[in-house]
């Protein structure tokens, strides 16, 4: 971990929202409130780069409910490849994109999934989270999360690209983040500073997706109870209402 004091008190905010007893929301918005008295340079940078993001549209083009998703190829944190073919024959699918395991409001995320994922097999379906990170930090971030459900390594953003999710974070956040002592081009392998849009995807079980939440802010999550009645709500075999949209196609 850096030893940045924005860095350091972010950390202790974590586990801080870790132990709430609070929607997501309410712990998420426990780091964006500390971010927000430690350094007023650092918050204005993010709203201004989320605004950015906002005003420009971004994600407005990725999957949305009715569409098939798209297929993936992508090692988990063991290096084992897994597909979205062979998560389908199991049953419905449930995508977490993240920005890795240095983001405060990403390791929260996973900790909350953590928590409700044998509620989601319960319901037959299966719980995989996405970063852009080599498999060293996918541990991590499973590590420090309790996950049991698989992190997979979306290397270069190569799949969140194909689905209109990743953006550049631009040259203020750039130097703003690294400065802070994350290194995210270190986490990655590559020099690109670009990240996904965080966003879950539920999937049925034939490939469509029936529940989507996507937010350019990436202080802003799916909510818990949302997303297991998502799940919960899946159709038997929901209709496509794109029909020249299938599986492995990022059109």
């Amino acid at each position: 971990m850096s030893s940045h004091p924005l860095v350091i008190a972010l950390e202790e905010a974590v586990q801080q929202a870790r132990v709430m007893d609070a929607p997501l929301r309410d712990r998420l918005q426990l780091v964006a409130d500390r971010v927000r008295s430690l350094s007023d340079l650092f918050a204005d940078a993010v709203e201004r780069m989320i605004s950015r993001q906002q005003e420009g549209g971004a994600g407005s083009s990725a999957p949305a409910p009715g569409d098939l998703m798209p297929s993936f190829l992508l090692p988990d944190d063991q290096g084992v490849l897994v597909s979205l073919e062979g998560l389908l024959r199991q049953g419905p699918v449930v995508i977490s994109f993240n920005r890795g395991h240095w983001c405060p409001y990403c390791r929260l995320n996973a900790m909350a999934l953590s928590q409700i994922d044998a509620a989601v097999r319960a319901e037959g379906a299966t719980l995989v989270a996405i970063t852009p990170e080599r498999r060293k930090f996918t541990q991590a971030m499973k590590s420090d999360s309790d996950a049991t459900f698989p992190i997979l390594s979306d290397m270069d953003n190569g799949y969140a690209l194909s689905l209109n999710l990743a953006i550049w974070v631009g040259s203020e956040m750039e130097q703003l983040i690294d400065g802070a002592g994350w290194k995210v081009p270190h986490y990655q392998g590559n020099s690109g500073w670009m990240l996904p849009i965080p966003a879950t995807f539920v999937i049925a079980s034939n490939g469509v997706i029936t529940a989507r939440y996507l937010d350019p802010d990436y202080r802003m999550r799916m909510e818990i109870d949302d997303l297991i009645l998502a799940v919960r709500s899946i159709p038997a075999n929901p209709i496509p209402a794109n029909r020249g949209r299938a599986i492995g196609s990022a059109a």
